[in-house]
C-alpha cells in the first residue's frame, strides 16, 4: 500500500471532478485543486527540500450551506485521503470543557488505520474466503476420526481421508456456494466482542487515559470465546472475518496509517470564525484565544502522541472555514493567520444556483426523489417550471428568514412530497408530477405565514 498517486489528477481535472457534486464556487475549487496537487509535486522533490515544502492551508469564507463542507469532503475522497471535520466551537470551555485539540489528530490517525486496514481486508478477501469455506465445511462435516491405535505415536493427527469422503466434501462445497445450505444452523465459537463502557470525567488528557483503559479491557477480553448457534451465512461472514484478521499484518497497517496521516491527512475545521474575537482579558474570549493558541503548534508543525504511535503535523493539510458574520479573519491571533495564508470567499447562492443544484450533479436532489419513490413503483417527474419555482420558493424564505443556504432545498422538499411519501406504498395512482401550480399549491399556507420557521427549518 502506498500513499495516493496524484499524478492522473491535474488541476483543471481536480476541479471538473468537483464540478460532479457541487455547483459553483470556481475559486474554492481552484484552490483545494492547487493545494492537492502540490502534494504530489512535493513527492517528487528531493529528499533534503521535500521536508522545507508545507502546506498552503486554506480558509474559506462564506455563509452556511454554499459548499465549504462538501468541497472539502469529496476532495479527500478524490485523493482516498484520510479526512476529519471538527468544529472549532467544541474546543472551547463553552462547547466542551477538556476536549484537547491534538484529539482532532488522534482521530485522523483511527480513521486512517480503518481505511488501510479496509484495504487490506480487500487484498486478502480471496483467501479469507477460502479458509473460512474450509472452516465451515469442517463444521458441516467433521473429517473422519483418527484410525491409530490408541497410545501408538504417529506423525498424522489422523487417516488420509477416504475417497468418498472427498467426494462428499466437494458436493456440500458446492451446495455452500449455492446458497443451499443458507437456512441450516450451526454451532460455532465465536470470540467476544463486547466491551463494556469505560466513561471518565472530562478534562485536559482524560480523553487519551479513556481510549487507553478501553484499549486495555479490549484486550483483556478478546481471547474469550463463546458458543453460539446461527445460520451459515451469518457464520460465513464471522468466519470471514476472522480469517482476514488472522492474515492482515496490523504492524504493517499501522505504519501506512501513520504514513498517510502525516503525507496525505486533511484536517476541516469547521466554525473557526466562532473563536475569532479581539482579546478582552475576561469572559469568553479568554477560552477562545486560548483555543485558538493551542491549534497554533498542530497547524504549525507538531508531534502528537497516538496509540498507534508519534505523529507529525508537520505536512497535513488543513482547511478552516466560517461564515465570519460578527467577526473577521483578521480577528484571528496575528500567528495563526499567518498559517492560513491562502482564503477564498465563497458566494452566496442565488436561484440559478438552487435550480442547477435540484438537476445537475450526479446526487441531485431531484434524482434522490425520483428514485427514492420509484422503490415504491411511483413515478415522481419534476417539470422545468416546478423546479424553477422551487428554487425561487428557497430564494424567498431565505431571504426573508435566516439564509441557511443549499440545506433550505432539504426542507422545502420533505416538505412539498411529504403527503406522497407517506401515501407511496398505497397510492392507485403511481404518477405524480412536480409543476409550478403542484409547488405553488402545496407551498401556499407556508408563504402567506410570515413566520416560517414553525413549518420550514
Amino acid at each position: 500500500m502506498t500513499t495516493p498517486d496524484y499524478r492522473d489528477l491535474v488541476p483543471r481535472q481536480i476541479v471538473e471532478e468537483l464540478d460532479r457534486y457541487i455547483v459553483g464556487q470556481r475559486d474554492a475549487k481552484r484552490m483545494v485543486a492547487i493545494a492537492l496537487r502540490n502534494r504530489w509535486r512535493r513527492q517528487r522533490l528531493p529528499a533534503e527540500l521535500k521536508d522545507e515544502v508545507m502546506p498552503k492551508n486554506i480558509i474559506m469564507i462564506g455563509p452556511t450551506g454554499v459548499g465549504k463542507t462538501e468541497i472539502s469532503r469529496r476532495l479527500a475522497r478524490l485523493a482516498a485521503a484520510p479526512f476529519i471535520k471538527v468544529e472549532a466551537s467544541k474546543y472551547t470551555e463553552v462547547g466542551y470543557v477538556g476536549r484537547d485539540v491534538e484529539s482532532m489528530i488522534r482521530d485522523l490517525v483511527e480513521l486512517a488505520v480503518n481505511m488501510v486496514k479496509a484495504e487490506h481486508a480487500t487484498s486478502v478477501k480471496e483467501k479469507a474466503t477460502h479458509l473460512a469455506e474450509e472452516r465451515m465445511l469442517d463444521l458441516l462435516m467433521p473429517p473422519p476420526p483418527s484410525q491409530t491405535p490408541t497410545g501408538i505415536f504417529s506423525g498424522t493427527a489422523m487417516a488420509p481421508p477416504s475417497e468418498s469422503y472427498d467426494q462428499s466434501r466437494e458436493k456440500l462445497r458446492q451446495q455452500l456456494r449455492s446458497g443451499a445450505l443458507d437456512e441450516r444452523i450451526v454451532t460455532m465459537e465465536m470470540k467476544e466482542r463486547a466491551m463494556p463502557h469505560v466513561g471518565v470525567i472530562s478534562g485536559g488528557g482524560m480523553e487519551e487515559i479513556e481510549t487507553n483503559m478501553r484499549e486495555m479491557l479490549n484486550n483483556l477480553m478478546s481471547g474469550q470465546k463463546k458458543s453460539r448457534k446461527m445460520k451459515v451465512p451469518e457464520a460465513m461472514a464471522g468466519l470471514n472475518q476472522e480469517e482476514a484478521q488472522k492474515l492482515i499484518d496490523m504492524d504493517e497497517v499501522v505504519k501506512e496509517a501513520i504514513r498517510r496521516t502525516e503525507n496525505s491527512g486533511i484536517v476541516f475545521i469547521d466554525e473557526i470564525d466562532k473563536i475569532a474575537s479581539r482579546d478582552s482579558g475576561h469572559g469568553p474570549d479568554v477560552s477562545r484565544a486560548g483555543v485558538q493558541r493551542d491549534l497554533l503548534p498542530i497547524v504549525e508543525g507538531s508531534t502528537v502522541n497516538t496509540k498507534h504511535g508519534m505523529v507529525k503535523t508537520d505536512h497535513v493539510l488543513f482547511i478552516a472555514a466560517g461564515a465570519f458574520h460578527s467577526a473577521k479573519p483578521s480577528d484571528l491571533i496575528p500567528e495563526l493567520q499567518g498559517r492560513f495564508p491562502i482564503r477564498v470567499e465563497l458566494t452566496p447562492l442565488g436561484k440559478d444556483d438552487f435550480v442547477r443544484i435540484l438537476t445537475e450533479p450526479q446526487n441531485a436532489l431531484c434524482r434522490q426523489y425520483v428514485a427514492l419513490m420509484a422503490t415504491e413503483g411511483v413515478d415522481l417527474d419534476f417539470t422545468p417550471d416546478g423546479v424553477d419555482e422551487i428554487a425561487a420558493t428557497a430564494v424567498r424564505i431565505n431571504d426573508q428568514s435566516e439564509n441557511i443556504g443549499t440545506r433550505r432545498l432539504f426542507t422545502i422538499m420533505e416538505r412539498l412530497l411529504d403527503v406522497v411519501s407517506f401515501d407511496a406504498p398505497e397510492m392507485t395512482d403511481k404518477k405524480v408530477t412536480v409543476d409550478r401550480t403542484y409547488v405553488q399549491t402545496r407551498m401556499r399556507d407556508l408563504m402567506s405565514d410570515q413566520d416560517f420557521s414553525r413549518f420550514i427549518l
